[in-house]
């Protein structure tokens, strides 16, 4: 067989969960209808590393509407949504993802991917790319161009750049004005409070909520937990951030000193060992544990368990840790992130953008791509432009145009007083 999923048998339920994503993402069935004319992508391969969501099959059909051959796999062992999965194998997609991998069987599943051979990769998280690079170069040398999709992942791949690693070039779909301004910022908000009110149900209004990190993620995450009545608190290393975090009305302290207050702990920073043992030592009783992160590096699990007598699953995707002291501590989706783990990830409208962006990228590293040099690029700001006026379009909005006395006045310099 060219795909492995779960459960051939959720073909229906799959189809149906498209079907609704599709309803809410009309930019995509735009773009795939002028694909299907132009056939941008004919005879190209992609190499896809995403999470299978209903979202994620609406641009792989795009994809394949546009001429493209597509091998795809799940970034993230907890976040495929298995209904998709079938449905897309049914569709002749080569899909390999299943919710609940382990290690081994994730890093199974990208090899997969490895072995089409892909003209072009699509990355969340990098995974896909630090495997062709580490263990399969020849692959690397003969992909033109690829894409990445997230902040971490983009992190990793300026690293190889910087290191003078990265054999192809990338386009970081992430750093577009129309992803990271909205897909962060509302799709992390929303998505990542959902998964929290799914696994534990409880009421968030008057709870001191910690947010770690206040990139575009955290901005997010904090502005709709205030939003539902909790007391904000933020962490952060960057005093810009910080600044800005007090500027918007929350609280900003040392995590150590909110590790003694929070009731709800969100990391959302990109980087390791954002709560530790030594935070888990001072959290109170009771104390929710979560991760917003793309890689389950934030909450230093290992610390949970070395602290723990024992730990039981009280909830689906709520994992209750006994400390040696009687104290419990309650860890949400494995320390994965939360909003796909735990719920289904960003609402298709704010995704539309995302993987609009995604589409259009792909058609120009099919032109353009071996004209780029092997570093990471921003997305050229004719997409970026172009998606925000195709996302009012579709919202039945209108905006005004400069005049040309206007036009001409801001590129003088004669005009003053």
């Amino acid at each position: 067989m060219n795909y492995k999923v779960k459960d051939e048998s959720l073909v229906e339920e799959g189809l149906k969960a498209i079907g609704w994503a599709e309803a809410h993402m009309p930019i995509l069935l735009s773009i795939r209808k002028e694909f299907e004319q132009s056939k941008p992508l004919a005879n190209l391969r992609l190499g896809a590393c995403l999470h299978v969501t209903k979202e994620t099959a609406v641009l792989v059909r795009t994809l394949i509407a546009g001429g493209a051959k597509v091998a795809l796999c799940g970034s993230n062992p907890l976040s495929t949504q298995d209904e998709v999965a079938a449905a897309l194998a049914a569709d002749g997609v080569n899909v390999y993802a299943w919710r609940g991998e382990s290690k081994e069987e994730y890093y199974w599943c990208l090899e997969r991917v490895a072995e089409y051979e892909p003209d072009i990769t699509l990355d969340d998280g990098a995974d896909l790319v630090s495997l062709l690079h580490l263990r399969r170069p020849e692959v690397a040398e003969g992909v033109i161009a690829g894409t990445e999709e997230t902040t971490s992942g983009v992190a990793r791949l300026r690293a190889m750049a910087d290191a003078g690693k990265l054999k192809y070039p990338i386009i970081a779909v992430n750093d577009a004005y129309t992803k990271y301004l909205f897909d962060n910022r509302y799709g992390t908000g929303q998505s990542t409070i959902d998964g929290i009110l799914r696994s534990t149900g409880l009421l968030l209004a008057g709870k001191n909520f910690v947010v770690c990190g206040y990139g575009w993620c955290g901005r997010g995450i904090a502005l709709r937990a205030k939003g539902m009545g909790a007391k904000v608190i933020v962490t952060e290393v960057d005093p810009l951030r910080a600044l800005e975090a007090v500027m918007d009305g929350f609280q900003v302290m040392p995590i150590l000193d909110a590790a003694k207050i929070g009731d709800i702990f969100v990391t959302a920073t990109g980087d390791v060992d954002v709560i530790t043992g030594r935070e888990m030592e001072h959290m109170k009783n009771g104390a929710i544990m979560s991760n917003a992160g793309h890689f389950n590096v934030e909450v230093k699990v290992d610390d949970l368990e070395s602290i723990s007598s024992s730990k039981r699953t009280v909830r689906p995707n709520v994992e209750e840790y006994l400390l040696k002291d009687g104290r419990r501590l309650y860890l949400l989706a494995e320390g994965r992130l939360v909003n796909l783990a735990a719920a289904e990830g960003h609402p298709s409208e704010v995704m539309m953008m995302s993987f609009a962006n995604q589409a259009l990228v792909t058609e120009y590293i099919a032109r353009k791509g071996g004209e780029l040099r092997k570093a990471v690029h921003r997305v050229p700001e004719e997409i970026d432009r172009r998606v925000a006026k195709m996302a009012l379009e579709s919202m039945g909005i209108k905006i005004d145009t400069l005049t040309d006395r206007q036009m001409k006045y801001l590129k003088s310099w004669m005009e003053g007083t």
